[in-house]
């Protein structure tokens, strides 16, 4: 799955753009091939060709840069009555603005970007992101997928697809070059430990599961999230419900890339008994996320958290840090705290664009520094997580 990565964002399908924006946070890369949504070199982001995106996204400070709309939208119509490119002319306009995270799709990426926050997309099933060099890296193969079957393994670098070299390409573009109809050939060109290697895959609709439970020996609950795409937030809940009484909770959302607002809110409800959740802007307009009332609150908690957790997922992290419901370790995450929504453009396509931040109940801004854990960790997470849990007073 080749996307973005995820970015706290507002996620409108095409046809809600003239409704008002659902709130959303999600990786921006992941409309991509079937990978998840990010940017993997911390200023584009990871993708997969898989993910969830949306509608006005959270993402870096206000001094990152914001296009304006009007004179996308001018720059569109001129490049259309001239014959040329609307997107492109869009892109230019985007880029030249400073805005590191706004991006512009066709009609169709956006149906694509905006279906995966149904969990589903046509694809690869390869996680990719931009490499250090520049290069575009498979970061992660969704197991079962085409891709898993054809070979591709994590650190192949990839050349190019169907003949069109992607070195030096914006990850959204790569991903656009993955995607495709169900059942159509696309041809990838890689390079694997200095030798390079050609696959013919064809893509497939392939489906992501966001949330999975696992009960330990020890009677600790592992909740995994991976994005929040529809319906996760209740999952979560759910889980949180059947776990076994008095025995604790592992959160895990790392790697998590974000998804929509309101299931990470969902999410932190689960543990929280109503309250703030976190505040965002709109061009200054000033917003509020609440919890809802009735979680549990007294089952100790635990979040994991990493330098891939991203966008909503630091959302649900910060909030139930800063609200003393959990205890976070691991690693640093990402650092995403921007708003993008969504613009409508002359010719159909549609223009992310940062239009403020978000902060967490203390008044954090999350953009660059992100999460900083209570208990840092490396390896051994969890274990570590389960450890923390016993001087909380559960666990072995």
């Amino acid at each position: 799955m080749l996307g973005l990565p995820s970015i706290p964002a507002f996620c409108l399908r095409p046809r809600d753009l003239r409704r008002g924006a659902v709130l959303t946070m999600a990786f921006l890369a992941a409309v991509g091939a079937g990978a998840y949504t990010g940017c993997w070199d911390r200023e584009e982001g990871a993708a997969v060709d898989a993910a969830p995106a949306g509608a006005p996204t959270a993402e870096g400070p206000r001094e990152a840069g914001t296009a304006d709309r009007d004179a996308i939208a001018r720059a569109v119509a001129e490049a259309v009555a001239e014959g040329k490119s609307g997107k492109k002319a869009a892109q230019e306009v985007v880029s030249r603005s400073g805005d590191r995270w706004g991006t512009v799709y066709d009609q169709g990426e956006y149906a694509a970007f905006a279906e995966g926050l149904d969990g589903h997309w046509t694809g690869v099933g390869v996680w990719a992101g931009r490499a250090p060099d520049g290069m575009i890296k498979v970061d992660k193969v969704q197991p079962g997928s085409p891709a898993a079957r054809a070979g591709l393994r994590a650190g192949d670098r990839l050349l190019s697809v169907d003949g069109h070299a992607v070195t030096g390409l914006a990850v959204p573009d790569v991903i656009a070059l993955l995607r495709g109809d169900a059942g159509t050939p696309v041809v990838l060109n890689l390079s694997r430990d200095g030798a390079d290697l050609t696959e013919t895959v064809r893509r497939e609709r392939l489906k992501t599961e966001p949330v999975t439970v696992r009960q330990r020996p020890d009677g600790v609950t592992v909740i995994k999230v991976a994005s929040f795409t529809r319906g996760s937030g209740d999952r979560v809940k759910a889980a949180v419900k059947a776990a076994p009484p008095g025995e604790g909770v592992v959160l895990d959302l790392r790697g998590n890339p974000g998804g929509l607002v309101t299931e990470a809110v969902t999410t932190a409800s689960a543990f929280l008994d109503g309250g703030l959740v976190a505040t965002y802007d709109v061009r200054g307009d000033q917003r509020v996320l609440y919890a809802a009332e009735g979680g549990d609150t007294s089952r100790p908690l635990v979040a994991l958290v990493d330098g891939g957790t991203m966008s909503a997922a630091e959302l649900v992290a910060g909030a139930l840090q800063d609200r003393g419901r959990a205890v976070a370790v691991g690693s640093r995450t990402f650092g995403k705290g921007s708003v993008q929504m969504p613009t409508e453009l002359p010719d159909g396509s549609v223009a992310e664009l940062t239009v403020g931040t978000y902060r967490t109940p203390a008044g954090r801004s999350l953009d660059g520094g992100g999460v900083t854990p209570d208990v840092p960790a490396g390896e051994r997470v969890e274990e570590r997580a389960v450890t923390v849990l016993g001087g909380l007073g559960v666990g072995p």
